[in-house]
Protein backbone atom coordinates (compact mmCIF):
# COMPACT_ATOMS: atom_id res chain seq x y z
CA UNK A 1 0.00 0.00 0.00
CA UNK A 2 0.92 3.52 -0.72
CA UNK A 3 2.19 5.43 2.10
CA UNK A 4 -0.11 8.24 3.30
CA UNK A 5 1.70 11.46 4.40
CA UNK A 6 -0.44 14.53 6.21
CA UNK A 7 -2.51 15.83 3.76
CA UNK A 8 -5.98 14.30 4.18
CA UNK A 9 -6.94 14.84 0.94
CA UNK A 10 -4.17 13.03 -0.67
CA UNK A 11 -4.36 10.48 1.35
CA UNK A 12 -8.31 9.51 0.71
CA UNK A 13 -7.61 10.16 -2.85
CA UNK A 14 -4.39 7.25 -2.76
CA UNK A 15 -6.95 5.23 -0.39
CA UNK A 16 -9.75 5.13 -3.01
CA UNK A 17 -7.01 4.70 -5.70
CA UNK A 18 -5.81 1.54 -4.24
CA UNK A 19 -9.04 -0.24 -3.25
CA UNK A 20 -10.21 0.56 -6.64
CA UNK A 21 -7.88 -1.37 -7.95
CA UNK A 22 -8.25 -4.00 -6.07
CA UNK A 23 -11.75 -4.00 -6.76
CA UNK A 24 -11.57 -4.05 -10.52
CA UNK A 25 -7.96 -5.48 -11.95
CA UNK A 26 -9.47 -4.81 -15.35
CA UNK A 27 -8.62 -0.74 -14.44
CA UNK A 28 -5.41 -1.19 -11.79
CA UNK A 29 -2.89 -0.23 -14.82
CA UNK A 30 -4.85 2.55 -15.26
CA UNK A 31 -5.12 3.81 -11.58
CA UNK A 32 -1.76 3.44 -10.87
CA UNK A 33 -0.42 5.24 -13.83
CA UNK A 34 -2.96 8.23 -13.30
CA UNK A 35 -2.95 8.20 -9.62
CA UNK A 36 -0.89 5.82 -7.69
CA UNK A 37 2.64 6.42 -9.25
CA UNK A 38 2.61 10.40 -8.19
CA UNK A 39 3.52 11.53 -4.89
CA UNK A 40 0.94 14.80 -4.83
CA UNK A 41 -2.04 16.26 -5.86
CA UNK A 42 -0.94 18.71 -8.42
CA UNK A 43 1.61 15.77 -9.88
CA UNK A 44 -2.09 13.39 -10.69
CA UNK A 45 -4.17 16.67 -12.57
CA UNK A 46 -1.03 17.85 -14.58
CA UNK A 47 -0.20 14.17 -15.51
CA UNK A 48 -3.94 12.87 -16.37
CA UNK A 49 -5.33 16.74 -17.59
CA UNK A 50 -2.32 16.61 -19.85
CA UNK A 51 -3.27 13.41 -21.24
CA UNK A 52 -7.11 14.05 -22.10
CA UNK A 53 -6.05 18.02 -23.67
CA UNK A 54 -3.45 16.12 -26.28
CA UNK A 55 -3.58 16.27 -29.95
CA UNK A 56 -1.54 15.80 -32.49
CA UNK A 57 -0.24 19.11 -32.53
CA UNK A 58 0.84 19.52 -28.53
CA UNK A 59 1.68 16.48 -27.22
CA UNK A 60 0.87 15.10 -23.79
CA UNK A 61 4.43 15.79 -22.43
CA UNK A 62 4.66 19.50 -23.65
CA UNK A 63 0.96 19.82 -21.98
CA UNK A 64 2.32 18.03 -18.55
CA UNK A 65 5.07 20.65 -18.44
CA UNK A 66 2.77 23.30 -18.93
CA UNK A 67 0.65 22.36 -16.22
CA UNK A 68 3.71 21.84 -14.41
CA UNK A 69 5.08 25.39 -14.40
CA UNK A 70 1.30 26.85 -14.13
CA UNK A 71 0.89 24.81 -10.43
CA UNK A 72 5.22 26.15 -9.26
CA UNK A 73 4.04 29.54 -10.36
CA UNK A 74 0.79 29.87 -8.37
CA UNK A 75 0.10 27.87 -5.77
CA UNK A 76 -3.53 29.10 -5.70
CA UNK A 77 -4.90 27.03 -8.68
CA UNK A 78 -4.07 23.76 -6.75
CA UNK A 79 -5.97 25.29 -3.64
CA UNK A 80 -8.88 26.23 -6.02
CA UNK A 81 -8.94 22.58 -6.88
CA UNK A 82 -8.54 21.04 -3.83
CA UNK A 83 -12.01 23.47 -3.02
CA UNK A 84 -13.92 22.16 -6.08
CA UNK A 85 -12.82 18.38 -5.37
CA UNK A 86 -14.23 18.79 -1.77
CA UNK A 87 -17.30 21.02 -3.66
CA UNK A 88 -18.65 17.60 -5.35
CA UNK A 89 -17.79 15.25 -2.77
CA UNK A 90 -19.98 17.35 -0.61
CA UNK A 91 -23.07 18.82 -2.93
CA UNK A 92 -23.64 15.70 -5.93
CA UNK A 93 -25.23 12.68 -4.62
CA UNK A 94 -23.50 10.56 -7.21
CA UNK A 95 -20.19 11.38 -5.99
CA UNK A 96 -19.34 8.84 -2.91
CA UNK A 97 -15.38 9.35 -3.36
CA UNK A 98 -12.47 12.09 -3.53
CA UNK A 99 -10.90 10.31 -6.28
CA UNK A 100 -14.00 10.30 -8.52
CA UNK A 101 -14.20 13.92 -9.90
CA UNK A 102 -10.43 13.47 -10.19
CA UNK A 103 -10.72 10.84 -12.46
CA UNK A 104 -14.01 11.19 -14.09
CA UNK A 105 -15.69 14.14 -13.84
CA UNK A 106 -15.52 15.94 -16.67
CA UNK A 107 -16.93 19.42 -15.46
CA UNK A 108 -14.47 19.25 -12.86
CA UNK A 109 -11.67 18.64 -15.71
CA UNK A 110 -12.91 21.72 -17.80
CA UNK A 111 -12.39 23.68 -14.43
CA UNK A 112 -8.96 22.84 -13.72
CA UNK A 113 -8.01 23.10 -17.54
CA UNK A 114 -9.96 26.68 -17.81
CA UNK A 115 -7.41 27.94 -14.14
CA UNK A 116 -4.43 27.04 -16.81
CA UNK A 117 -5.41 28.70 -19.51
CA UNK A 118 -6.47 31.48 -17.34
CA UNK A 119 -2.52 31.41 -15.69
CA UNK A 120 -1.55 31.75 -19.05
CA UNK A 121 -3.94 34.69 -20.02
CA UNK A 122 -2.64 36.86 -16.89
CA UNK A 123 1.26 35.88 -18.42
CA UNK A 124 0.13 37.31 -21.77
CA UNK A 125 0.65 34.13 -23.51
CA UNK A 126 -3.24 34.40 -25.34
CA UNK A 127 -2.80 32.22 -28.06
CA UNK A 128 -2.09 29.31 -26.68
CA UNK A 129 -4.70 30.21 -23.90
CA UNK A 130 -7.25 30.27 -27.16
CA UNK A 131 -5.36 27.20 -28.21
CA UNK A 132 -5.94 25.30 -25.40
CA UNK A 133 -9.94 27.21 -24.56
CA UNK A 134 -10.54 25.49 -28.19
CA UNK A 135 -8.99 22.16 -26.90
CA UNK A 136 -10.70 21.75 -23.87
CA UNK A 137 -14.70 22.87 -25.18
CA UNK A 138 -13.62 19.75 -27.86
CA UNK A 139 -12.99 17.06 -25.34
CA UNK A 140 -15.08 18.23 -21.95
CA UNK A 141 -17.56 19.77 -23.33
CA UNK A 142 -17.31 23.14 -21.79
CA UNK A 143 -16.49 26.62 -23.40
CA UNK A 144 -14.71 28.78 -20.87
CA UNK A 145 -13.14 31.99 -21.96
CA UNK A 146 -9.75 32.22 -20.71
CA UNK A 147 -10.00 35.63 -18.93
CA UNK A 148 -13.50 34.55 -17.26
CA UNK A 149 -12.54 34.37 -13.21
CA UNK A 150 -13.63 31.69 -11.28
CA UNK A 151 -13.38 31.09 -7.79
CA UNK A 152 -12.81 28.52 -5.07
CA UNK A 153 -15.61 25.62 -4.76
CA UNK A 154 -16.78 25.42 -7.48
CA UNK A 155 -19.23 22.22 -8.87
CA UNK A 156 -19.50 22.26 -12.85
CA UNK A 157 -21.93 19.75 -12.88
CA UNK A 158 -21.54 17.23 -15.71
CA UNK A 159 -19.84 20.38 -17.59
CA UNK A 160 -21.87 19.61 -20.94
CA UNK A 161 -22.89 22.62 -23.01
CA UNK A 162 -21.89 25.44 -19.90
CA UNK A 163 -20.52 28.85 -21.59
CA UNK A 164 -18.94 31.51 -19.68
CA UNK A 165 -17.56 34.78 -21.96
CA UNK A 166 -14.75 36.71 -21.56
CA UNK A 167 -15.13 39.36 -18.55
CA UNK A 168 -17.76 37.06 -16.74
CA UNK A 169 -16.66 36.78 -13.02
CA UNK A 170 -17.62 33.33 -11.23
CA UNK A 171 -17.59 33.54 -6.85
CA UNK A 172 -16.97 31.33 -4.45
CA UNK A 173 -18.71 27.80 -3.72
CA UNK A 174 -21.18 28.20 -6.63
CA UNK A 175 -22.70 25.35 -8.32
CA UNK A 176 -23.52 25.41 -11.81
CA UNK A 177 -25.35 22.34 -13.89
CA UNK A 178 -25.24 21.87 -17.33
CA UNK A 179 -26.10 24.27 -20.05
CA UNK A 180 -25.56 26.71 -17.93
CA UNK A 181 -24.92 29.99 -20.08
CA UNK A 182 -22.68 33.30 -18.48
CA UNK A 183 -23.14 35.51 -21.92
CA UNK A 184 -23.49 39.20 -23.52
CA UNK A 185 -26.61 40.77 -24.58
CA UNK A 186 -25.30 42.02 -27.75
CA UNK A 187 -22.35 43.38 -29.98
CA UNK A 188 -21.05 45.51 -27.29
CA UNK A 189 -17.42 45.09 -26.56
CA UNK A 190 -15.98 45.80 -22.61
CA UNK A 191 -16.86 44.38 -20.30
CA UNK A 192 -19.88 42.64 -21.00
CA UNK A 193 -20.98 39.51 -19.05
CA UNK A 194 -22.49 38.27 -15.97
CA UNK A 195 -21.24 38.45 -11.87
CA UNK A 196 -21.83 35.49 -10.07
CA UNK A 197 -21.89 36.43 -6.60
CA UNK A 198 -20.74 33.35 -3.36
CA UNK A 199 -23.26 30.98 -3.09
CA UNK A 200 -25.37 31.09 -6.22
CA UNK A 201 -26.66 27.85 -7.89
CA UNK A 202 -27.64 27.91 -11.33
CA UNK A 203 -29.95 25.20 -12.83
CA UNK A 204 -29.72 23.26 -15.83
CA UNK A 205 -30.19 25.58 -19.12
CA UNK A 206 -30.54 28.57 -17.07
CA UNK A 207 -28.86 31.69 -19.53
CA UNK A 208 -27.72 35.03 -17.79
CA UNK A 209 -26.81 37.45 -20.13
CA UNK A 210 -25.23 40.92 -20.25
CA UNK A 211 -23.13 42.80 -17.58
CA UNK A 212 -25.53 42.27 -14.40
CA UNK A 213 -25.07 40.55 -11.17
CA UNK A 214 -26.52 37.86 -9.77
CA UNK A 215 -26.64 38.78 -6.10
CA UNK A 216 -24.57 36.04 -3.55
CA UNK A 217 -26.82 32.93 -2.05
CA UNK A 218 -29.16 33.62 -5.57
CA UNK A 219 -31.13 30.47 -6.96
CA UNK A 220 -31.82 30.51 -10.68
CA UNK A 221 -34.31 27.88 -11.74
CA UNK A 222 -33.62 25.68 -14.09
CA UNK A 223 -34.28 27.23 -18.19
CA UNK A 224 -34.45 30.32 -16.83
CA UNK A 225 -33.23 33.89 -18.88
CA UNK A 226 -31.46 36.22 -16.54
CA UNK A 227 -32.06 39.74 -18.21
CA UNK A 228 -31.56 42.22 -15.25
CA UNK A 229 -29.71 42.07 -11.77
CA UNK A 230 -31.12 39.31 -9.22
CA UNK A 231 -30.42 40.29 -5.66
CA UNK A 232 -28.88 38.15 -3.12
CA UNK A 233 -30.99 35.50 -1.44
CA UNK A 234 -33.62 35.46 -3.85
CA UNK A 235 -34.88 32.78 -6.54
CA UNK A 236 -35.86 33.86 -10.16
CA UNK A 237 -37.35 31.39 -12.37
CA UNK A 238 -38.48 31.51 -16.21
CA UNK A 239 -37.77 33.25 -19.20
CA UNK A 240 -37.30 36.53 -18.64
CA UNK A 241 -36.68 35.41 -14.82
CA UNK A 242 -38.68 37.00 -12.38
CA UNK A 243 -38.20 36.88 -8.33
CA UNK A 244 -40.39 33.94 -7.09
CA UNK A 245 -38.95 33.84 -3.75
CA UNK A 246 -37.54 36.68 -1.76
CA UNK A 247 -35.21 36.50 1.82
CA UNK A 248 -34.68 32.97 1.09
CA UNK A 249 -32.48 31.46 3.78
CA UNK A 250 -29.10 29.27 3.30
CA UNK A 251 -26.91 28.83 0.52
CA UNK A 252 -28.48 27.19 -2.78
CA UNK A 253 -24.97 25.54 -4.00
CA UNK A 254 -24.40 24.05 -1.19
CA UNK A 255 -28.16 22.77 -0.90
CA UNK A 256 -28.87 21.71 -4.01
CA UNK A 257 -32.64 21.91 -4.14
CA UNK A 258 -33.97 22.45 -7.63
CA UNK A 259 -37.54 23.08 -6.76
CA UNK A 260 -38.61 27.39 -7.42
Amino acid sequence: MTEVNSDPLWSSILQEAEQAARDEPLLASFLHMTVLRHGTLEDVLAFHLSSKLASPVMDARALLELFREAYAADSGIIEAARADITACFERDPACDSYSTPLLYFKGFHAIQSQRITHWLWQQGRKTLAYFLQNRISEVMGADIHPAARIGHGVMLDHGTGVVVGETAVIGNNVSMLHGVTLGGSGKERGDRHPKIGDGVMLGAGASVLGNIRVGECAKVGAGSVVLDDVPAHTTVVGVPAKVVAQLCPGTPALDMDQRV
